[in-house]
């Protein structure tokens, strides 16, 4: 099985960020802007603070009757995040994702933030691998069977 970096690598390193101190408006419209569905929030120092996703928008602002222009970043955020790091296998990603019931893992190293991973595209990245290890035994079969290869 892969390992982050391998994703990372084929996905881009794109991490798209805010400020803690931002509003909750300008998180919903970078989200937008860059079609992702969360945001790595970093502090002053462009290290790992929180993340904020749609689900954090959805939960806290627009079910509490506040306003998303007047609600700050830092105030909805998740400040316990779990994240991995290039060298994790992507099963471990999976099974912590699914254990903590999270959609979005940032990865990070020493310096902050290196990029942002689903479970699309871990789901994305097995399914590619299994139909790669099933063309690789197909061609097998065919060439001990005495066919032509």
């Amino acid at each position: 099985m892969s390992i982050v970096s391998e994703l990372l690598d084929h996905k881009g390193r794109n991490v798209w960020s805010i400020s803690a101190d931002s509003t909750v408006y300008e998180a919903v419209l970078l989200m937008s802007e860059k079609n992702v569905g969360a945001l790595v929030v970093t502090s002053d120092s462009s290290k790992l603070a929180g993340i904020i996703s749609e689900r954090d928008y959805a939960r806290s602002v627009v079910l509490n009757g506040k306003s998303s222009k007047s609600t700050l970043v830092s105030e909805i955020m998740t400040e316990d995040v779990v994240f991995a790091k290039e060298d994790t296998l992507l099963e471990r990603c999976m099974n912590l994702m699914a254990q903590k019931k999270i959609r979005h893992l940032p990865i990070v190293d020493r310096q902050g933030p290196l990029g942002m991973i689903t479970s699309g595209d871990i789901m994305k990245t097995i399914i590619k691998e299994q139909s790669m290890t099933i063309e690789e035994l197909e061609t097998f079969m065919f060439v001990d069977e005495g066919g032509e290869g």
